[in-house]
């Protein structure tokens, strides 16, 4: 029996597909290259449209990123947040849960931590960023647990909910530093008073580069470790696969959609703290550049390989630091939003061909 999905009708042939019974290999692997390319080719089409040579363009983020010691340091300053939010982003997809708002659990990691340093400023390091970490961490979950619970107990849509909380997160935290938390001698500026020493996580060196380095590479391995090795990390990959199958089998969807959506958003709330605690140093108005958004192209184009993720979120840092360089030559600072905008477009179109196999037959064939 055909287990073909649709067709599309065009004269004598048809057009149909069917789902793979194991996704291709070598297609897994050829569609977020593939993605890459076609997004730059796409991207440098509009810039030469505009009066750019794509070309030279291309050249300076690249110079920009990776070219100098200082350019490297700051691209592994934003793969950061992207790797932390990316291992919360995966986390939930696997399990086929499509958390849309890390940029959200990113924003109360953050104004939680900074409600541990700024209420308790004389703690001891020893103490401080400890508070710190679990604070970031326990909101971000929390932020997540919200969608997972309706999700998990009455089957709402997360990827909605999560979505417009995100803006909920966003806007709280302005209405801090805009109001009761903006700093007095901060000039009228939207941020809080700067943190206390002790506060802020180590950097290596005279980079900017910082302890938050660590929880990503660490975080990698635990989730590779849960995943891959232990009997709660075989029930997530058999729910994301067969939910059916998972509750014949006995396992609980209820408690695991909700437990690993706290998981997610621990890792984005992570992220916040680290930003806070490692980079500004105090909490101010837009101080996401959009990582939990970019965070689900990380986590796509490493088809959720949590050692992947590190190596994609570095090289997104670098198009965000190459995207800077290239704006003292003109160019829009949205470039980088158009061509991150384009990867995904292309790794979602793409996912169909690696799911589905698609061919022509004539009408009255047999398929």
């Amino acid at each position: 029996m055909s287990n073909k999905q649709a067709e599309l009708t065009s004269g004598k042939l048809t057009l149909a597909w069917e789902k793979r019974q194991l996704p291709s290999p070598w297609l897994s692997v050829a569609i977020p290259i593939f993605s890459v390319f076609m997004a730059l080719f796409l991207s440098g089409a509009f810039l030469a449209a505009t009066g750019f040579n794509p070309l030279e363009i291309y050249g300076a983020m690249l110079d920009g990123a990776f070219g100098s010691a200082y350019g490297i340091s700051e691209t592994l300053v934003k793969a950061i947040p992207l790797a932390l939010a990316g291992l919360g982003v995966a986390l939930a997809f696997r399990m086929l849960l499509w958390n849309i708002g890390a940029e959200g659990q990113f924003y109360m990691g953050a104004f939680a931590a900074s409600w541990v340093a700024l209420t308790f400023p004389d703690l001891p390091t020893q103490i401080m960023l400890p508070a710190m970490f679990l604070a970031g961490a326990l909101a971000g979950g929390l932020w997540a647990l919200i969608p997972a619970i309706p999700r998990a107990v009455l089957g709402v849509n997360e990827t909605i909910t999560t979505l417009m909380l995100n803006y909920v997160a966003i806007l709280w935290v302005d209405y801090l530093v805009y109001g009761p938390w903006r700093d007095p001698a901060g000039f009228n500026f939207p941020l809080t008073a700067p943190f206390s020493a002790a506060a802020q996580l180590p950097v290596y060196g005279t980079t900017r580069v910082h302890f938050g380095l660590i929880f990503a590479l660490v975080g990698a391995v635990i989730i590779y470790i849960v995943l891959q090795r232990t009997k709660w990390g075989y029930e997530i990959r058999v729910i994301g696969e067969n939910q059916a199958a998972a509750r014949y089998a006995g396992m609980s969807i209820t408690k695991n959609i909700m437990l690993v959506m706290f998981l997610s958003g621990g890792f984005a709330g992570l992220a916040g703290m680290s930003e806070v605690s490692g980079i500004t140093h105090r909490l101010q108005h837009g101080i996401s550049s959009g990582y939990g958004y970019t965070a689900i192209i990380v986590a796509w184009l490493s088809k959720l390989n949590p050692f992947m993720i590190i190596v994609v979120a570095f090289l997104l840092g670098g198009l965000l630091v190459g995207g800077y360089n290239t704006q003292t030559m003109g160019v829009p600072s949205a470039t980088v939003s158009m061509i991150q905008g384009a990867i995904l477009f292309f790794l979602l179109g793409g996912e169909l061909l690696t799911r589905y196999r698609i061919y022509f037959t004539r009408k009255g064939e047999n398929s």
